[in-house]
């Protein structure tokens, strides 16, 4: 993909040899014809292709003879000159231009009108492809580091995942939607920053109001404290439906409510969590479950500490030795201040959970401000090398 506006520039491309499965393509598209998306020969001007030769294939139905204009003139030269140029530039091998073919299928949009953009996109986008497909690029690496990163440009917004922790998620408890978005309306901007609509906002306005907050927040990670105690599957789509990135289940669920909970909230793509409030044995809960949630929140009070023996700290890292092979976020809650949460951190949370300290303050973002002091990588607010095109 290359360029902007109507004239952007977006081709799929395969290059190989002439025996394998795209040659045996190549030929299908040059003698099935198919109204509207008729293949043709790419030339870099009459009677001259180049080498390896090319099939250019429009993406788009062609309606008229203007759009038909648009595929033989500047996009049909630019593929041709890019893949010319690729040769010269040594990206394919000149003793493979006799063996190979390429197929490009090119998009051009209806209402592109400037054939110079047309041309340069289009030009651009085909070397890129070229060289990237020759070059077996991207590697696993590129694509593990990038899925929760990368926002594409085209659909508008951005998918919020949980991509690299410490997080601050402000737990919005206050049963007053006006409340609540006047809250949000004065969050400093920041990628560290995880809003869950909770418990007594969702018994009061339904999972409705999880809907009703994006709107005021559409790239920010939103998590539904629904605190599941059955039905786990039923609570997991009302969550999913109105657009929640997160869902809550509790601990004290049975083992087989949380194993459809957790199953449905991966089928559809958003985050399993956990909450082992009033829990004895966290871990042991955990070794029961057929698969492991994306968040645990441990959530003890100090009673429960005192009985067990076992502070937050002693079991985040009992977890992270008996799960090594699980990749998963810890968030830990109750009683969290600026103070100590770089203790919290330091012992190994991911997520730090806060509510009042923030939601009744009277100065709400100078309290969010204190927290995303609390190590150095929050102070960064937003990731301002997110790639969107390369």
């Amino acid at each position: 993909m290359a360029g902007e506006g109507s004239e952007v520039a977006h081709v799929d491309l395969m290059i190989g040899d002439k025996d394998g499965p795209v040659g045996k393509a190549f030929a299908n598209g040059l003698s099935t014809l198919s109204a509207g998306h008729t293949p043709l020969l790419a030339v870099i001007r009459p009677n001259l292709p180049p080498k390896p030769h090319t099939l250019l294939v429009p993406k788009v139905t062609v309606k008229n003879l203007e759009q038909a204009g648009k595929i033989f003139g500047p996009a049909q030269a630019a593929v041709a000159k890019g893949v010319a140029d690729a040769v010269e530039e040594g990206v394919i091998p000149k003793d493979k231009l006799d063996d190979w073919v390429i197929i490009v299928s090119v998009f051009l949009h209806p209402e592109a009108k400037d054939y110079r953009k047309i041309y340069q996109y289009n030009y651009g986008a085909t070397k890129l492809a070229l060289k990237r497909a020759l070059d077996k690029y991207p590697p696993l690496e590129k694509i593990i580091y990038d899925k929760d990163r990368a926002m594409h440009p085209i659909m508008g917004y951005k998918v919020p995942r949980l991509w690299r922790p410490p997080y601050i998620q402000i737990a919005l408890d206050i049963p007053s939607l006006e409340r609540t978005k006047k809250i949000i309306g004065v969050l400093p901007k920041s990628d560290r920053l995880i809003l869950e609509v909770g418990t007594p906002l969702l018994k009061k306005y339904g999972t409705r109001v999880i809907r009703d907050l994006r709107e005021l927040a559409p790239d920010m990670f939103i998590v539904a404290d629904l605190k599941t105690l059955d039905v786990g599957k039923v609570e997991v789509d009302l969550a999913f439906d109105e657009t929640a990135d997160a869902v809550v289940a509790s601990g004290l669920a049975a083992t087989a409510t949380l194993n459809k909970f957790i199953y449905e909230a991966k089928r559809l793509g958003i985050y399993a969590v956990v909450d082992m409030m009033n829990v004895e044995d966290p871990v042991q809960k955990l070794r029961m479950l057929q698969t492991f949630p994306n968040i645990v929140i441990l959530h003890r009070g100090i009673d429960v500490e005192k009985r067990t023996g076992k502070t937050r700290w002693d079991l985040i890292k009992e977890m992270r030795q008996a799960f090594k092979e699980q990749k998963f976020l810890v968030a830990v809650a109750g009683g969290i201040i600026p103070e100590t949460a770089p203790e919290a951190l330091a012992r190994g949370a991911d997520i730090i959970i806060v509510g009042r300290y923030i939601t009744q303050s009277k100065d709400i973002e100078r309290s969010v401000r204190e927290f995303l002091k609390s190590t150095a990588e929050m102070k960064v607010d937003i990731d301002l090398f997110r790639v969107h095109v390369e």
